[in-house]
């Protein structure tokens, strides 16, 4: 395939090695302290996107506020005193995975699984229920986890003051669990989320002695106390801007150029005493990628429109792209393509990796803008690490929108790649620029050429987004 000479001049214009850094410096400074969703620096680094989008004179989306979506969501604050005594016996290992603050001394009767079956002829109304893990099918981790919001919808539909389930689970795979309820939980707000303060508490049960123990028996007792969990709303952004395409017929049809700008903040500090989890690979690489990309084409437009959407709360769940999903400021069907930009590191500065290169139509453009700046484009080495299905495409993808993901060269998930993925390594000053300037041309030009294409790129036949493709487009 050939490409005019001036497309591969435009896509390289206004590149420059220097803009380049001070955007890395910046974002992946001390002072933004990581850009933790929900925090101020994150807010700042927000702010900072938005108003390079503005001098780069990129337009509003209407139902935006300005260069912003609001995203609404939760943060849930861990308690700071938890106890819970079963028949006066004290147990060590617990976890509230749902609910606020309580104070019981009560009642409670085991139900075994808590599944429907057993709560006939039984009376629950203001007790706590006593539950094993899972069911008599079900007892890894995952499908004891699966069961549990039908377990709780149960109990509390019973009147239910709580639930306690006992899981007879490897004590390794506890203490995973055990941190993540202990930490501070942010999630998209739903209208309930205040409203709901029912209980539904796990603990460990090694090899399952304390389930087998209450099965033995008829009366129970419950103590129940938490305190100091709190939940606050706030309102996180996206930040979007559009540019119109130039064909009168292909500006209908918009290409999303995305990445995410948060990252996972202050954390446990390096063999250094490093503990800012700069976050400068992941992901302000990818969120510089989309700036050279917005600032080419509003000065450069192609012929189908663009959509720029830089994400909030993707190291929190892929929050952000979650709600745009569900929300979309642009109709779905009009979206026919997400170039998504995301990153963990680099091993290799000969190529790109583009996660799921293989599955769109769009494969040859990609191929031909990367060897046009020196460079091989390759497609996802790492399969066992399931990198479609880890970023903010997959939400794109789910719906039928093809969407893969460009990052930076890698030929295997591991060696000097991991040494700074989510690590207070990955600062600005230890990346390489001459391929970075290489890089982000290569996703210009890719986008060029995408967006220039009498034919609208789709999924390959055969893959598993196909048929929701055909589906929101109507082929």
């Amino acid at each position: 395939m050939l490409i005019a000479q001036s497309d591969k001049e435009l896509a390289e214009t206004l590149i420059l090695k220097e803009k380049i850094e001070s955007h890395l410096y910046f974002l992946a400074g001390d002072e933004l302290l990581g850009r933790e969703t929900g925090t101020q620096e994150e807010l700042i680094a927000a702010q900072y996107l938005a108003t390079q989008l503005h001098s780069y004179g990129v337009q509003q989306i209407d139902g935006a506020d300005g260069y912003f979506q609001h995203v609404p969501m939760i943060k849930t604050i861990p308690p700071s005193e938890t106890m819970l005594k079963v028949n006066d016996e004290q147990i060590g290992k617990f976890v509230a995975v749902n609910g606020g603050n309580i104070n019981f001394n009560g009642t409670a009767v085991y139900l075994n699984y808590g599944l429907k079956e057993d709560y006939k002829d039984k009376n629950v109304k203001d007790k706590v229920v006593y539950l094993k893990g899972g069911s008599e099918t079900a007892q890894s981790p995952q499908q004891q986890f699966q069961l549990m919001e039908e377990k709780r919808t149960l109990a509390k539909k019973m009147g239910a003051k709580a639930v306690v389930e006992f899981l007879a689970i490897n004590p390794m795979i506890w203490n995973y669990i055990d941190h993540t309820f202990n930490e501070t939980i942010i999630a998209l707000k739903s209208d309930d989320d205040e409203d709901d303060n029912f209980n539904y508490l796990i603990a460990l049960d090694n090899g399952g002695k304390t389930a087998e123990k209450l099965s033995s028996k008829t009366n129970h007792l419950a103590e129940i106390k938490i305190s100091g969990s709190k939940k606050e709303a706030f309102n996180a952004r996206n930040v979007v801007a559009m540019v119109e395409g130039t064909d009168p017929k292909l500006k209908e049809e918009f290409i999303i150029y995305s990445g995410h700008y948060d990252h996972v903040g202050v954390g446990k500090p390096d063999a250094a005493g490093d503990s800012i989890y700069n976050g400068a690979r992941d992901n302000v690489v990818g969120i510089t990628t989309v700036l050279s990309m917005a600032e080419n084409l509003a000065k450069y437009p192609t012929k189908r429109s663009a959509l720029f959407i830089l994400f909030t709360g993707e190291e929190k769940g892929l929050l952000g792209s979650s709600y745009y999903v569900d929300n979309p400021l642009i109709p779905h069907n009009k979206t026919v393509f997400c170039f998504n930009s995301d990153n963990a590191g680099y091993n290799d500065t000969s190529k790109v990796t583009i996660i799921g290169l293989g599955r769109t139509s769009a494969e040859q453009d990609i191929k031909v803008a990367a060897s046009a700046f020196g460079l091989e484009a390759i497609d996802d080495p790492a399969p066992e690490q399931n990198l479609f299905d880890r970023s903010d495409n997959v939400h794109f993808a789910t719906i039928g929108i093809p969407s893969p993901t460009f990052s930076m060269g890698f030929t295997s998930f591991s060696g000097k790649l991991t040494e700074t993925y989510h690590q207070p390594s990955d600062n600005p000053d230890t990346i390489d620029y001459n391929y970075l300037v290489q890089f982000f041309k290569s996703y210009v030009l890719a986008g060029r050429l995408i967006a220039n294409n009498p034919n609208t790129p789709f999924w390959i036949a055969g893959d598993k987004y196909e048929n929701a493709g055909k589906e929101l487009y109507k082929k």
